[in-house]
């Protein structure tokens, strides 16, 4: 199913591009997992995670009207959440604007399933970063530690 100029069915070329074009907002691409929400993310495991995003986005995302629209995500406290910043899937209006989701009617299970894997997709690659980064900061420890 395709909304906007985006399908529901994302590969990894369209993941590309659409976290190409969230890199260059300067808003967008500051969020990062803060070591607590990284922690938190490593307890619970992937698949945990990306079931509380789906009831994160049916509660607060899905309705036609959601309560406090464009204020219902927080900043922070949950890896769902940064990322739900990150990705521009935090209220109906950055789902229009940056997802061609239109906003006023209430998201389909394909539109939940989409919305859900933009979320973990993002942090998939955000967790795999900061393991790199991990291991390569540990690598440059024990090499000034040899020294």
């Amino acid at each position: 199913m395709v909304v906007g100029e985006h399908s529901l069915q994302p590969n990894d070329q369209m993941f590309a591009a659409l976290f190409e074009r969230l890199s260059k907002s300067k808003f967008r691409s500051r969020f990062r997992l803060g070591a607590k929400e990284r922690a938190y993310y490593e307890q619970k495991g992937a698949d945990e995670v990306a079931n509380q995003a789906r009831q994160f986005i049916k509660a607060r995302l899905a309705p036609a009207q959601p309560a406090n629209d464009g204020k219902q995500t927080p900043m922070r406290n949950h890896p769902v959440f940064i990322a739900q910043h990150a990705t521009a899937t935090c209220c109906r209006s950055c789902l229009a604007k940056w997802h061609g989701i239109p906003a006023g009617k209430e998201l389909i299970e394909e539109e939940i399933d989409y919305v859900v894997r933009v979320i973990t997709q993002w942090l998939k690659c955000e967790t795999t970063i900061s393991q790199r980064t991990q291991i390569s900061l540990k690598s440059k420890i024990k090499m000034q530690k040899a020294k």
